[in-house]
């Protein structure tokens, strides 16, 4: 059996599969719920970088407190892993230098440990009110609106999201496979 610091470097060496492949196709469809216009255009989420952003922490965020409630913690940390990865590679293409974006990457996963906390207590309370107030802090909106309406409306649709995540078996849930 390798020790930890031997997994690492063979990960990083390339002689061992990387172990968040699995989970791609799960980090990806994340991505696309957060893409849905209908967040957009019916709950006025400022289509910006910002709003994009919450978006994805909170979908993910309420992917992660699923995953977390069977247990699979290395699972959510290596989805959580995915988010860097990506948020890395948004910033690169923004034009953010290698000093820079170490430090931003560093400041997203606090973002996102921040936003899990909020969000996890509200989905597995299923505490409507909390996760709207969550939701109000957390998410951009357009501006002028009233966003306690909007937040009601996103935190509405992340409590029914979350709700139809409890019908999925692990692996489906991990896989993907045909889920929402």
């Amino acid at each position: 059996m390798k020790t930890p610091s031997l997994k690492f470097l063979s990960r990083v060496l390339g002689t061992a599969p990387d172990p968040r492949e699995q989970l791609r196709p799960l980090w990806h469809r994340v991505v696309e719920l957060a893409r849905e216009p209908s967040f957009y255009t019916d709950c006025k989420v400022a289509d910006t970088v910002a709003g994009r952003f919450d978006l994805i922490t909170a979908i993910l965020c309420t992917v992660m407190v699923r995953i977390e409630a069977s247990d699979m913690h290395t699972e959510s940390a290596l989805l959580a892993e995915l988010f860097v990865e990506d948020m890395d590679g948004q910033l690169r293409e923004f034009g953010v230098n290698d000093v820079v974006v170490g430090k931003r990457v560093g400041k997203l996963m606090s973002v996102l440990g921040g936003r899990l906390g909020a969000y996890r207590g509200a989905l597995v309370d299923r505490d409507s009110d909390r996760l709207t107030g969550a939701v109000e802090r957390n998410v951009t909106f357009v501006e002028g609106v009233e966003e306690d309406v909007c937040a009601a409306g996103v935190a509405s649709k992340l409590m029914a999201f979350s709700q139809r995540l409890e019908r999925y078996g692990d692996d489906e849930l991990l896989k993907a496979s045909g889920i929402w």
